[in-house]
């Protein structure tokens, strides 16, 4: 049923890493650390015992009832401001969201083609205020960029980890993803929220070919290709910094062996990099937590909680993206282990943590959990009359706007207690705490 490409107890001396630093500019901007871990297999055996209940399936969403962020801009991915220990961050009175965005007018489907990271604050924590764009013209790295994380330590010195999409200026459209970074300095008032002294933006990470799937490998066959996402997570039991992403196992289509055959360009994978610099842009590879080889491919916007001594792995996953034979929902998943870097097992036998009703099956999206068990997402599209999401985007412009929410979606409550999880109650919309 798997495949495995790489072998994961491989040291590599110190002068093999750097003459590949050198001479392979796949991987400038990390090397491989000389450290092992169990990659956890995701399988379809995991997958089959799905089964939908009260305790996964959230309450349906009517966006009829729902504000806005603004009516300027689509929102989608959201993300909050962190403290280095994983929590919203409170600056000065102030809480800060970050989010993907289009102007209101583009078509939903598209939205992906132009995206740019805005900010909004409150001091509330609900009554969000558009502060504006989060980066300076043209100082982003990428065509456009997507989803990542944004961390805020003593100093007061906001660290941004975002993915920089395709390249700046290209004159066609391209999907090329790597983890950038950059700084700045956060300048509030008693009723604003700024960014000010920008860094340089800098690549942090690419995909190596050893443990992470290359552009290049997945051309070779395959009809996407993920490397993105940067997630910022500091260890409470070890004090080290690590970011964790969305990526594929690497290879090959020719090189992989599936059961069913047709399962074989299903490579989703979680990948970690540890921090080699106190200024967080270095970052070494590691093996992946997991792969999801023949089951499913993609696994986004991964992130990490520690709750008690105990490591729950989360990520969001549409229902197209499973492999032939397998029919699992729209959600949000998760798995869990007694360490970071390896042992997990999947949340409640399967892996489901949160789901969209069947009615509305693509109600919500992008589920990311808090500390505290609260749980955000954006409104995706409601009430689609049973088309899927091709269907859904062979529709006139009018019925994706009709039916596409682009606003945060009321927040979930989920209680975890060993390797279980259920929704407790529904919150407010766009509440993080």
């Amino acid at each position: 049923m798997f495949w495995n490409t790489k072998n994961a107890g491989k040291m590599l001396s110190a002068a093999v890493i750097g003459f590949s630093a050198i001479l392979a500019p796949v991987i400038s901007s990390s090397v491989f650390a000389q450290e092992t871990a169990a990659t956890f297999d995701w399988t379809r055996e995991d997958v089959s015992k799905i089964k939908m209940n009260e305790e996964n399936t959230a309450p349906v969403i009517n966006k009829e009832e729902l504000e806005e962020l603004t009516e300027d801009f689509l929102v989608w991915d959201t993300w909050p401001l962190q403290d280095r220990n994983g929590h919203p961050a409170v600056v000065n009175g102030h809480k800060v969201i970050f989010a993907l965005t289009v102007p209101s007018d583009v078509i939903p489907g598209k939205r992906h083609d132009t995206a740019e990271i805005r900010y909004f604050y409150a001091k509330d924590g609900k009554s969000w205020q558009l502060g504006g764009r989060l980066f300076d013209d043209g100082k982003a790295l990428g065509s456009r960029q997507w989803a990542g994380s944004a961390m805020i330590d003593k100093d007061g010195k906001v660290h941004i980890f975002y993915t920089a999409t395709g390249r700046k200026n290209e004159k066609k459209l391209t999907y090329e993803q790597r983890l950038a970074t950059a700084t700045a300095d956060i300048v509030t008032t008693n009723a604003s929220v700024a960014f000010k002294n920008w860094s340089e933006h800098k690549i942090i990470l690419e995909p190596d070919g050893e443990y992470y799937q290359t552009e290049s490998q997945s051309n070779q066959g395959e009809s996407s290709y993920a490397f993105r996402d940067p997630y910022f997570f500091q260890d409470p039991k070890s004090g080290q910094e690590y970011i964790l992403f969305e990526a594929n196992s690497a290879g090959t289509l020719s090189e992989r062996a599936c059961q069913p055959d047709s399962s074989k360009p299903y490579n989703a994978s979680i990948g970690i990099a540890k921090a080699s610099s106190d200024s967080l842009t270095e970052f070494e590879a590691l093996p992946p937590l997991l792969e999801a080889n023949c089951v499913n491919d993609e696994l986004e916007r991964p992130s990490i909680i520690v709750k008690g001594n105990q490591y729950y792995l989360f990520a969001k996953t549409h229902h197209e993206k499973f492999a032939p034979g397998l029919d699992a929902p729209e959600g949000l998943y998760g798995f869990m282990s007694g360490s970071l870097l390896g042992g997990y097992k999947p949340l409640n036998g399967s892996g489901l943590v949160i789901s969209n009703p069947k009615d509305n099956p693509y109600q919500a999206y992008s589920w990311m959990v808090m500390p505290n068990g609260t749980v955000i997402s954006f409104v995706n599209y409601v009430h689609v009359e049973g088309k899927d999401i091709q269907q859904i985007g062979e529709q006139t412009p009018d019925y994706q706007k009709d039916h596409f929410g682009g606003m945060l979606a009321p927040s979930l409550k989920i209680s975890m207690a060993d390797d279980k999880t259920r929704i407790l109650h529904e919150k407010k919309q766009g509440v993080f705490r």
